[in-house]
C-alpha cells in the first residue's frame, strides 16, 4: 500500500510544479503531495508494526535500516518539491 500512496505522492508533486510552470493554481497540488507523503509515511510505519505483531524480526532488520534513510531522503525531497513555488514566487516579487 505503501508504494501505491508514495507514486501518488511523487505525481501530485510533478503536477504540483507542472501547474505552477503553467501559471496556473498550484495550491491543492502543493496540499496533495505533501498530504500523500504523510500518508506514505504512515502506511510504512503501519507495515513495520504488521511485522512486529508477528514477530519478523528477519524483515525488520533487512528493511528497516535502509528504508529509514530512504524515507527522509524522500520526504525532505518532497517537503522542499512542493515548496518550490512558493520559495519562488516570493523570489519573483522581490
Amino acid at each position: 500500500m505503501w508504494l501505491i500512496i508514495g507514486l501518488i505522492a511523487i505525481v501530485a508533486t510533478f503536477i504540483n510544479l507542472y501547474m505552477y510552470t503553467a501559471g496556473k493554481d498550484y495550491k491543492l497540488a502543493m496540499a496533495m503531495g505533501l498530504s500523500f507523503t504523510a500518508l506514505t509515511l504512515c502506511a510504512e510505519y503501519s507495515l513495520v508494526s504488521e511485522w512486529v505483531g508477528v514477530k519478523d524480526w528477519a524483515a525488520l532488520e533487512d528493511v528497516v535500516p535502509g528504508m529509514e534513510r530512504a524515507l527522509w531522503f524522500l520526504t525532505i525531497v518532497s517537503i522542499l518539491l512542493n515548496f518550490a513555488p512558493i520559495l519562488l514566487e516570493r523570489k519573483g516579487k522581490k
